[in-house]
């Protein structure tokens, strides 16, 4: 209780005001997303090769894919929907003392998982389950406060992560891997790429098309783009309880072809000119390569390992989608131009490299190639860290904030 007293003095008394970094939710949580992309990077690398033990009781291939799903993507949601949410609620953001004490709790759950050889699974997995149920919690009272109620269903998410996060480390504890639970978690972040990207990158270039005077623009949410989730996810749902079953890669493979239709109403090319759009398309269409890829190890697991369709999804749509979003998330509240520089042009090009050595390692060496998709996408995450570091923890300069 008395840490908590001396949290709200000191939000109070506001020492915090000044530090740039605690002043809204993306600059925290999309610097310290990359830096952990890089690092947890760093050690998986380390691990496979044999350089060092890594989260032993937990399990290395568990806390790989546990750290990308709900370290490094959790991170990316919390630095959105604190910034997004202070626009949906009219409040001002969550800042300060409430921003810091989220922070720690995300910082908390890497530390303890890394350290779970010392401090024991149990005590592990309690800590690293804290951020997610406060980050809703958070949220929450902020659109309770400004009467938003439409945004609560964002309340529900975060709340839904929480859970398929508790439930990727009891089937953990309870069989010492968790195959059900990274096919469920990725799900669950496939179809929320499929309906947060699915309206912002239609959106987003619809304006700029406009701006440039363009006569063909995309088309905005239909009825067309619910049809097509509701296939992906029935598949989605498929692959979760029967991931080896024949009826469930047709489903994949139609649902990839539905996503395609979905993306082609777009106008992806047209944005060539601006790659801050661009790689939003790019990064999209590994949600249709992922399901035909993975659809295909099913139906012919000859010619597509599902390693590789995986990895479509992960190294590819999350990995590059995230950080299209958190470059022109940037730009936009720190009061830059929102446009890509050629230092952002570089980032674009080591995370798809990334992405693709990783989907292709399966089908030739995969070890070259695996290291080259290691190397890529930790250059892609320092040169985020060492490009956007200094614009999230300075000041933004004054004027209209754009994004």
């Amino acid at each position: 209780m008395g840490r908590i007293m001396a949290a709200v003095e000191l939000r109070r008394d506001g020492r915090l005001d000044h530090i740039a970094l605690l002043s809204y939710g993306f600059r925290p949580f999309f610097l310290g997303a990359a830096l952990w992309a890089l690092i947890s990077m760093a050690l998986w690398a380390g691990a496979i090769t044999g350089q060092w033990p890594l989260a032993g009781v937990y399990g290395a291939v568990a806390w790989h894919a546990h750290e990308l799903l709900f370290g490094y993507v959790a991170s990316v949601i919390a630095g959105f929907v604190l910034t997004a949410g202070a626009t949906w609620t009219g409040r001002p953001p969550v800042r300060n003392a409430a921003l810091l004490a989220l922070v720690v709790l995300w910082l908390a759950g890497r530390g303890a998982l890394l350290a779970v050889d010392l401090i024991g699974l149990l005590p592990a997995v309690t800590v690293e389950s804290l951020f997610l149920p406060a980050l809703a919690a958070t949220v929450g009272r902020e659109i309770v406060a400004a009467r938003n109620w439409r945004n609560l269903k964002i309340v529900g998410l975060v709340a839904a992560l929480a859970a398929a996060n508790i439930l990727f480390h009891a089937e953990v504890w309870r069989s010492g891997t968790a195959d059900l639970a990274v096919r469920g978690g990725l799900s669950f972040v496939i179809a929320l790429i499929m309906v947060v990207g699915g309206r912002i990158t239609p959106s987003f270039t619809r304006n700029w098309l406009v701006a440039h005077k363009a006569s063909r623009l995309p088309v905005l949410y239909t009825h067309v783009d619910t049809i097509c989730i509701a296939i992906a996810v029935l598949a989605l749902a498929l692959w979760v309880v029967r991931p080896d079953w024949l009826p469930t890669g047709a489903a994949l493979l139609t649902a990839a072809a539905a996503q395609a239709i979905r993306m082609a109403r777009w106008q992806g090319a047209s944005t060539w000119r601006e790659p801050l759009l661009t790689i939003l398309h790019v990064g999209y269409a590994f949600i249709p390569l992922g399901f035909a890829l993975l659809g295909l190890s099913l139906v012919r697991p000859d010619l597509m390992p599902a390693t590789g369709a995986l990895h479509a999804w992960t190294a590819g749509a999350i990995g590059v989608m995230t950080m299209g979003v958190m470059t022109r998330v940037s730009l936009g509240h720190t009061g830059r131009a929102v446009t890509a520089s050629p230092a952002t042009v570089a980032i674009y090009l080591a995370v798809l490299i990334a992405a693709i050595a990783r989907v292709v390692a399966p089908l030739t060496d995969a070890t070259t190639l695996l290291v080259a998709s290691a190397m890529a996408w930790m250059i892609a995450f320092a040169l985020f860290a060492l490009v956007y570091g200094p614009m999230l923890v300075r000041p933004r300069p004054m004027g209209p904030v754009g994004c």
